[in-house]
Order: structure tokens, then sequence, then C-alpha cells
């Protein structure tokens, strides 16, 4: 297979990609306001709700590590291709920030790639979540890039082991027995009426990972809701700790499941905000680390796209 063109050369030869899309982040706490606007659909927040985030952000040590760490996870990801024989340039694109998909889509046409595989780094598939991302770059894409999108991968065997084996690993921290909360994005609720499947596959991945890692008492809840008006899916992480604590629960172990690398929600909303919760309600409180760019989450990956890459050369 013919290696990457040069960016900006269309006569270079033609070759096959992979686009990584994550939502964002601001590099500096300068760009807050401008991604900030930019979820907001152009909407600039009021002087209130922009000091809060910046807050959140200074809290975490004045950004977020998305950026890097999606770079990081594109950079194995080619590495682990190429170790299968499967020469495609792995690319980064942003639903919130820079490098935008929509961009991004575009320099692969100008590099006169033909074919294309988009993965959103979130395994739980909603309209409203991965569907956009998709939607973002097929608004993008040019008649001569051809894209397949792998759309869901809630119930990969790779992903679940891998995650199964960061919670043991946390797991075996506690003498005692913790619960395990599972967690998600919140989405509005408006989904539940698309029969969307997304609350579905959030537990199902979570009642997988729980049976391989042994684990009997759990549960699943939702972060990070949005600012607006319309009602979240619930139940919310903050009111599942009380109720736990209420239940006799001291000891909870929080595994991010519907996330992928360390971000504000959970750097901030889980290791801050639940954290001192937590403390308040005499809990302790653990969360299983991230999987990032780690050797087993990456093989994952590859494992996601490297059918869909074969396909596209026969």
């Amino acid at each position: 297979m013919a290696g990457a063109a040069a960016p900006g050369n269309p006569s270079g030869p033609m070759s096959d990609a992979v686009l990584l899309m994550a939502y964002g982040s601001p590099e500096t706490l300068a760009d807050v306001e401008r991604y900030y606007t930019h979820i907001r659909g152009g909407r600039r927040p009021s002087p209130e709700l922009l000091a809060e985030l910046i807050g959140r952000y200074r809290a975490i040590g004045g950004r977020s590590p998305l950026g890097e760490i999606t770079r990081r996870q594109a950079a194995a990801l080619e590495g682990r291709l190429r170790e299968r024989g499967l020469q495609a340039s792995v690319r980064v694109g942003m639903k919130h920030s820079p490098p935008f998909i929509a961009d991004v889509v575009a320099q692969l046409g100008d590099e006169r790639i033909r074919r294309a595989v988009g993965l959103v780094l979130a395994p739980h598939y909603s309209r409203l979540s991965v569907g956009a991302y998709i939607e973002a770059a097929e608004r993008a894409r040019p008649a001569t890039l051809q894209m397949t999108y792998v759309e869901s991968w809630h119930d990969h065997p790779g992903f679940l082991v891998s995650t199964a084996a960061r919670l043991g690993e946390t797991m075996n921290r506690f003498t005692e027995d913790p619960f395990v909360l599972f967690t998600a994005h919140a989405l509005p609720e408006r989904i539940l009426s698309w029969q969307d499947p997304y609350p579905d596959q959030v537990r199902g991945s979570a009642q997988a990972a729980a049976g391989l890692a042994g684990v009997a008492r759990w549960d699943v809840a939702f972060q990070s809701a949005g600012r607006t008006a319309e009602p979240w899916l619930g139940p919310d992480l903050g009111t599942v700790l009380s109720r736990l604590r209420d239940q006799g629960e001291r000891a909870v172990v929080i595994c991010p499941i519907g996330f992928v690398a360390d971000h504000l929600e959970v750097l901030y909303d889980i290791d801050v905000e639940a954290q001192a919760q937590a403390r308040e309600l005499g809990l302790r409180l653990a969360r299983t680390a991230m999987p990032n760019d780690a050797p087993d989450f990456i093989a994952a990956l590859a494992d996601l796209v490297a059918g869909r890459l074969a396909e596209q050369v026969r």
C-alpha cells in the first residue's frame, strides 16, 4: 500500500487513513471563552459561566491533557496498525477545538487520500454524540474520499477486558468490598423518545466489564450534565453517592466507562467534585485509571479499525 502523501501535495501518492475524533478542549485558559462559545453554538457564555469553567480548568492545573493524550493515542494506533501490516495515516479531528473535524477531512481530500475509517473516541453510540461527529465528517467529506465509520464499540472484547483489568487493579487497593459505579456522560432525556441505544449500551458494557472483573455489586450513574433547562439522563453521580452512603456503603470505586482519556469530566467532575462530596459523606472513593494510550487499549482500537481497512482494500 502506498505511503501517505505530503500535506498540501495533491499530486502525491494516495493512501488510507484513520480519523480519530474527540470532543476537544482549550489549550490555554485564554482559549476557554472561544471553546465555550463553540460548544454553545456561537453564543458567548455569561461572565459567571465563563468564570466557573475557567476555575475548573485552574483546579486541574490550568489545562486539560485531552489534546495531548489524543495525539498520543493516534501515534500509538498508527504504530500498532503498521505492526499488523496496515499502512494508514492516523489523524486527529476535534468537535469543538482545533484541529476541527471538518478541516481534517478536507485535508485528507487535498492529500488525495481515497479511503478513511472514522472512529469516535467514545464507546457508546447516541445520535446526539457519536452521530454528531459523523455528521460533521460527512458534511466536509469530498466526493473523492470514501469514509466508513465504527459507530459503536461498547461490546468490543478488547475494550471490555482492558476496562475490567483497570477495575480489578483499583478494587485490589481496598481491604473492604467497595461498591462499583460505572459512569458515562449524561445526555438530554429526549434521546429516550428516539429509542436511542445510548443508555442500554452504557449498562451493557458496565455489566460485561463487571462480570469480567468478578464484581457483583455495581450500578450505573451519569455525570457532567449540561447547563440547560431540559431534563438530563439520570441517576446523577452525586445523587447515587448520597444514596449509597444512606444504604450503608463506606467505599466506592468509580469506573468512568464512557470515557477513554483523562480530561475535565474526569479530572474535575470526579477527582475534585465527586471526591469532595465523598469526603463530606464519609465515603472512601477511588477512580479507575483511564486507558489513554496504554498498549492494551490501543490494541483494541487497532482491532476495531483493522477490519474496516482490510475491507476497503478488497
